[in-house]
């Protein structure tokens, strides 16, 4: 058994005065929701193994407040792929990962974010600003390709049987 949470980045200033979509940052609601999340991944306990971030400024500033209000510390990789990648790439990205990782946390954008969590749990749930959604994934190593090079046996079999989105939270539910 698997855990992917899925993780909006937190809201971001309008792209005006011209400012690319990458380079956008955190507001100050954006700086409250991340805060928000971290002390809720606090508060359930939850465990992270690793944690996957799009490299967008946004994304990486929701990510660094995360793991700080959270009380984590671990590694992240930050993976340009995720700032406009559907939910293929996504999951291409999550297919690369060593199987000895269990729970870890991709930090996002839309709609990527929400094409992944439909395709992998048949369940279309709209993703908001600093929305956490944590999804039960029942990957497996055993059977006929275990022999496949390593990292590419369990999570590359997400697939194969449709996860379950066991919750999903917004940030106005935790301020």
């Amino acid at each position: 058994m698997k855990t992917l949470f899925l993780l909006r980045h937190a809201k971001a200033e309008d792209g005006g005065g011209g400012l690319p979509d990458f380079d956008r940052a955190l507001n100050d609601r954006g700086t409250k929701e991340a805060r928000a999340v971290g002390i809720f991944i606090r508060k359930q306990n939850v465990r992270l193994d690793l944690v996957l971030s799009s490299s967008a400024v946004r994304a990486r500033e929701t990510t660094e407040l995360v793991l700080s209000s959270g009380g984590l510390s671990l590694d992240v990789r930050y993976d340009q792929r995720i700032y406009e990648g559907g939910s293929l790439c996504l999951l291409e990205v999550i297919s690369q990962l060593e199987d000895e990782m269990s729970t870890v946390l991709m930090v996002g954008h839309n709609p990527g974010l929400e094409e992944l969590l439909s395709l992998l749990t048949n369940r279309s749930e709209h993703l908001a600003t600093g929305t956490l959604a944590k999804i039960d994934l029942k990957a497996s190593g055993q059977g006929p390709d275990a022999n496949r090079p390593r990292g590419m046996r369990e999570w590359g079999k997400v697939l194969e049987q449709k996860g379950t989105l066991d919750w999903a939270v917004k940030p106005k539910d935790l301020t």
